[in-house]
């Protein structure tokens, strides 16, 4: 009986594996490389397409509170943009599942709000991979910054 209850939950895991994968990893038909010179608290960044288009994204407040509502805005340039999302990932520490859908806000403009968790860590670095959906298929500009605890000063 115990075989056959962990042979069931085995084969559900990894059904639930197969179906959440593309969730989590989808498949990029165009990324835009980082930037390093982005400072998203100066204002918005621009990532460029390889194939031709931008990605511009902001946050505000330009500090970027944690555990505060924050606004995403996104200006695609260059490409036909259907849809845009912004998935938050921690660069060093995974913060799990955090991907917000900005609603159209215009031709080519999204925007919406998401909150970022605080970390046990007095300063995290985050990317936030804006992933834009176009008739070409799903592509995407990375944008990183660093989030600090309430309190604490922001790392140089």
């Amino acid at each position: 009986m115990w075989l056959t209850a962990g042979l069931l939950f085995a084969a559900v895991a990894g059904v639930a594996a197969w179906k959440v994968w593309p969730l989590l990893n989808p498949k990029l038909a165009q990324i835009a490389p980082l930037d390093p010179d982005c400072d998203l608290r100066a204002g918005p960044c621009t990532g460029l397409l390889p194939g031709g288009g931008r990605i511009t994204f902001g946050i505000t407040p330009r500090s970027i509170p944690v555990i505060q509502p924050l606004r995403f805005d996104v200006t695609v340039e260059g490409v036909d943009a259907r849809s845009a999302e912004v998935d938050l990932q921690g660069v060093d520490m995974n913060m799990g599942f955090n991907r917000p859908q900005l609603q159209p806000a215009g031709k080519g403009h999204f925007s919406g709000e998401a909150v970022i968790p605080v970390c046990v860590r007095n300063a995290m670095e985050w990317e936030a991979r804006v992933l834009v959906e176009t008739d070409q298929g799903l592509v995407a500009a990375p944008f990183r910054f660093i989030t600090v605890k309430p309190g604490i000063e922001l790392p140089q």
